[in-house]
Order: structure tokens, then C-alpha cells, then sequence
């Protein structure tokens, strides 16, 4: 063989094996697009105190995690959250390790649902109750704005609120005494609601409404038990979805675990493709990505089995999964997660075409808000 002929050779043939061992690295795309459904919780004040998020991050290509200032399992106040600073190094360290940018979440509602807490050098908050009494726009805008401008400061992406729930129970073990909902007039509700969204959007923070179709008249808490509120709801509590999602509300919309018997005989909210596919899909006309309350909470994992319950939200048409890992914690639980969904696409129990059209639209969600730029 002529010198250049064999010169080109090695070259080909470098240019093959480089090209095979990208190939191998390259996850497949089916993986990424199960890993971008599922959003995880975790303990660590760094990533180098969490290996294994870090592994979920790099290798199951988990699309978000949720941030904790608590954990409850161990009951001790380190989780995630210990100061301004500590916070916002952990945050970028997260984006830092992943190709596809990451929703970072967290509850930081106001007032007794606060993870940014003034005692560890936050600002201080407002609760929704508070603030719908005095129902003062200006007094709701700056709340908002204050606690949006910290959420960027930390470089979280995603905020788990504002609450629509209305104030049907003041009594609500898990609503109304806590004073999460803004009011039980859905005017008053439905105008908070908004300015707080419009707030967040200015500061390029993404809202999330919950918890859908209401959990306002509950008179349980879903974290604890099965929550049945088939007596006690009405069609009133889906005025501020209905309001929002008409003036072009496209932003994510959180699932509650609750059951309504007028609505589904037989699945809670977060399982039910009556609720999610036929009410606010169908009826309500919503299109943005709809995202479960947390899968670990004891509605739900005490009555499914995690192969069950991963398989009845899907198919109802829930597009992220949440396992907070802070009801129970199981530091595998995003490998049992991505196993399970891999399992159902092979059974053909669900198709790649309903993966497909989660992550169109958590990644149309992530695009149009620029996640991962700072």
C-alpha cells in the first residue's frame, strides 16, 4: 500500500473508533427523555455530600430535583438549605454536572410553608392568607417580587406555588390552617394568584398552581392518609384553574392526591385520567406540563405499589413525576423509578409516543424559560 493510502487509512480508521466510543457514551434517547419525567429529592448540603443525585443527574439524566431546609425521616433541620451562600453554591454546582439544564424546586410558598427561612439569612415571607385579607395589589406584588428576586438569587428555577386552593375549610389540617390559600372567594383568590404569577414570570421565576382540582375543603392531609373529599368539593374550586388557563396560563400545574368519587370512582387525582386528561386537559383546555404532588406521600404510596402508582399517573397524564425522598427517603428510588417506566414501555403497557409527549413538553417548558442560564 502507497504511503498516502495508509495514511488515510489510520486516519478512517481513528476517526471510527473516536466515533464508536462517542457512540457508547451518548446515552439513548428514550433514557433521557424518562430520566427528564422524573424530579428528586435528596440530602446534602454540596454535591460532593450527595454522590448519588450527582449519579442520577449524570447517568439517568433526571430532569429536576426539589430542595428541603428539613428532613423529616431523621427529623434534623440539614438537608439542603443552610445559608444564602451555601445555597447558592449547591445550585450552581447541580447545573454544573448536567447536559440538559435542570428545574430546580422548591415550596417556598410564605408564611408557615417557607424553606428559605429568615433565621438562616433569607428574607422574610408572607403567608397567602395574610395577604389575601389585606387583598392590596401592590402589597401581593411586592411579596412576590421579594420572594422572586431571592429564588434567582439561589438560582432556582421552579417555585411549587402559589396555592389555588380556596378556603372552603378553615379547619383543613393541611390548607386553611396553615394559611396557605389566599381566600375562599375565588375573585379574591383568582386576582392574588395572578399578580403573584405575573411576579415570578417578570423575574424569570416559573410558577406552579396546586392542588389540582382542589384541596381547600379537604378534611385530611394527603402527606398522611387517603384523603376523600367527594362530600366536600365543588365545582367553585376549579374558578381560579378555569380563570387562569383562559388568559393563557401555560405554566406547570401540581396534582393533589385527593379523591372525588363524582370524579373518578376509582383513582385520586394524581392517578386519574378523568381528572387530568378528560377535566384539565379536555375541559379547562390546559397544555403545559401537569406535575404530581409528591409520589412518597402515604395517599398514595400506602395504597399502590410504586410499579402501580408510576404507571396510573402516566397514563392519567402526568408529565413529572415528584419523589421528595422527605416523606419517606430511598436514595434509589430514582433508579427503582426509571426501571419501572423502562419495564412499562417493554410490556407495552405505555408507549414511547406518551414519553414523547411529557418531554416535548417539559423541554418546550425549560426552553422557553431559559433554565440553566444564570
Amino acid at each position: 500500500m502507497k504511503k498516502p493510502l495508509r495514511v488515510l487509512a489510520a486516519v478512517l480508521l481513528i476517526t471510527f473508533l473516536c466515533a464508536s466510543a462517542h457512540a457508547a457514551k451518548k446515552p439513548d434517547s428514550l433514557s433521557v427523555k424518562i430520566g427528564q419525567m422524573l424530579m428528586i429529592g435528596f440530602r446534602g448540603l454540596s454535591v460532593a455530600e450527595a454522590p448519588q443525585i450527582a449519579a442520577d443527574i449524570k447517568e439517568r439524566h433526571i430532569g429536576g430535583v426539589v430542595l428541603f431546609d428539613y428532613d423529616v425521616p431523621s427529623h434534623t433541620p440539614s438537608r439542603n438549605i443552610s445559608s444564602p451562600e451555601q445555597l447558592a453554591r449547591l445550585t450552581q454546582e447541580l447545573q454544573n454536572i448536567t447536559t440538559i439544564p435542570l428545574l430546580i424546586a422548591i415550596d417556598q410558598e410564605g408564611g408557615r410553608v417557607n424553606r428559605l427561612k429568615a433565621a438562616r439569612g433569607f428574607p422574610p415571607s408572607l403567608s397567602a392568607a395574610h395577604l389575601g385579607e389585606l387583598n392590596n395589589p401592590d402589597s401581593t406584588r411586592a411579596a412576590a417580587q421579594r420572594c422572586a428576586r431571592t429564588l434567582k438569587a439561589m438560582h432556582i428555577s421552579l417555585n411549587l406555588a402559589p396555592v389555588a386552593d380556596l378556603n372552603v375549610n378553615p379547619e383543613n389540617p393541611v390548607i386553611g390552617k396553615l394559611g396557605r390559600s389566599f381566600s375562599a372567594d375565588p375573585a379574591v383568590a383568582i386576582s392574588n394568584i395572578t399578580l403573584t404569577c405575573q411576579a415570578y414570570r417578570e423575574m424569570g421565576i416559573i410558577p406552579t398552581l396546586k392542588h389540582f382540582p382542589g384541596h381547600g375543603s379537604s378534611t385530611t392531609d394527603t402527606h398522611l392518609d387517603f384523603t376523600d373529599i367527594t362530600d366536600s368539593w365543588s365545582e367553585k374550586e376549579l374558578e381560579p384553574y378555569r380563570a387562569l388557563i383562559a388568559a393563557g396560563y401555560r405554566d406547570p400545574i401540581m396534582t393533589a392526591h385527593v379523591f372525588n368519587s363524582k370524579l373518578d370512582p376509582l383513582y385520586p387525582a394524581t392517578l386519574s385520567k378523568a381528572v387530568l386528561d378528560s377535566l384539565l386537559r379536555g375541559k379547562l383546555g390546559f397544555k403545559g406540563v401537569i406535575v404530581s404532588d409528591d409520589m412518597q406521600m402515604k395517599a398514595i404510596a400506602d395504597r399502590y405499589g410504586l410499579e402501580t402508582a408510576i404507571q396510573l399517573a402516566i397514563e392519567a397524564g402526568v408529565d413529572i413525576l415528584i419523589f421528595g425522598n422527605n416523606t419517606a427517603y430511598d436514595p434509589e428510588i430514582a433508579s427503582k423509578a426509571t426501571a419501572i417506566i423502562h419495564s412499562l414501555l417493554q410490556k407495552k403497557i405505555i408507549t414511547e409516543a406518551r414519553i414523547d409527549c411529557s418531554y416535548r413538553r417539559i423541554m418546550e417548558l425549560k426552553k422557553r424559560n431559559h433554565i440553566g442560564r444564570t
